[in-house]
């Protein structure tokens, strides 16, 4: 990539980019959100799942 692009102007990735559409601290709240999410869906992410685990 380097070279193509301005790494430090034009590719943003993981807590850089989410942080820099979000605000500071964006990419960990969308980590905690995401897995509140999944705890509480667990059991219905599971039993979606167990269809294909045959």
């Amino acid at each position: 990539m380097r070279g193509m692009l301005d790494l430090d102007n034009e590719l943003k990735v993981a807590a850089e980019f989410w942080d820099f559409l979000g605000g500071q601290g964006a990419y960990t709240d969308l980590l905690d959100i995401f897995e509140r999410i999944g705890l509480e869906l667990r059991p219905e992410i599971d039993a979606y799942f167990a269809k294909y685990n045959r």
